[in-house]
């Protein structure tokens, strides 16, 4: 079995965040990008399924992510078996590099639909028996690219996955709902398999084999045809969060301090006396 694994990387959001002059999106030249978690927990789960099946795991990105070889070296270091960066004209030429720019000539982030269109090209001429990617990203939370990677692929789709096993010529995939409603579907292969959660916490990968992975050189380039996709939302404006007020800070010994809390409980009417 051949399972590949689109992996996205994103801006980290411990960083400070800036918006671009035009507020349509935010200033991506000074950010630090990171794997999108949900990636991380599709990785996993393939990885799973390798340990159990021994399927062959192959970690996908697009050449035109900031730092998408290091989250194709990490993906190798914790056990993929090979990895593949797409390249897609993300270089600012051809329909592609046009998509992908930013206002005022930054980076933007791809649209779904193109990376859609991208993964699909590739897998088109490198197919998979299946096909395991996150169920969203930190940067989109649309939950649109499995959906919209099987429908140009013409295979069956289940998202907000929580486990995926092995059975005889398909996969049993686990789907959460609300509340924490579970159950369980037969799904014939190839598909595609949005995951929300592995069955276990996303495993480490020491520097040391990052850096193994590294010196090995082990990407492989593959070029796919940026096809025509689907029209992407336009952005009109971002809007900052709204400043919250700071906490007050109360000084003085024990007895002032609980005074002063009682003070204000009584001055909201939450206590009286």
């Amino acid at each position: 079995m051949r399972i590949v694994v689109p992996v996205k990387a994103v801006p980290d959001v411990v960083e400070e965040i800036e918006l671009t002059a035009d507020e349509t999106g935010i200033d991506r030249d000074y950010l630090k990008f990171v794997v999108s978690e949900w990636d991380a927990q599709a990785l996993e789960e393939a990885l799973l399924v390798k340990d159990s099946s021994g399927a062959d795991v192959v970690a996908v990105g697009l050449a035109s992510d900031p730092d998408i070889d290091q989250a194709l070296y990490t993906a190798l270091a914790k056990g993929a078996d090979s990895a593949v960066k797409i390249t897609d004209g993300g270089d600012g030429t051809g329909p592609a590099g046009d998509r992908a720019a930013g206002p005022a000539g930054g980076r933007a982030a791809r649209p779904t639909g193109d990376r859609a269109a991208l993964l699909a090209g590739y897998l088109a001429a490198e197919p998979a028996d299946l096909v395991i990617t996150g169920v969203q990203a930190a940067d989109d939370i649309d939950g649109q690219l499995p959906p919209m990677l099987a429908a140009r692929l013409g295979q069956p789709h289940v998202s907000v996955v929580v486990g995926v096993t092995v059975a005889e010529g398909a996969i049993v995939v686990r789907q959460e709902f609300a509340g924490g409603r579970v159950h369980e579907l037969r799904v014939e292969l190839p598909a595609v398999i949005g995951v929300q959660a592995a069955r276990q916490a996303p495993r480490y990968a020491p520097i040391s084999r990052i850096r193994q992975a590294m010196q090995a050189g082990e990407l492989r380039e593959a070029a796919a045809d940026p096809a025509a996709a689907a029209p992407a939302p336009a952005v009109r404006r971002l809007f900052r969060p709204e400043q919250a007020t700071h906490a007050e800070m109360l000084d003085g010994d024990a007895d002032e301090v609980a005074e002063a809390i009682a003070d204000l409980l009584r001055s909201r009417g939450l206590v009286k006396g």
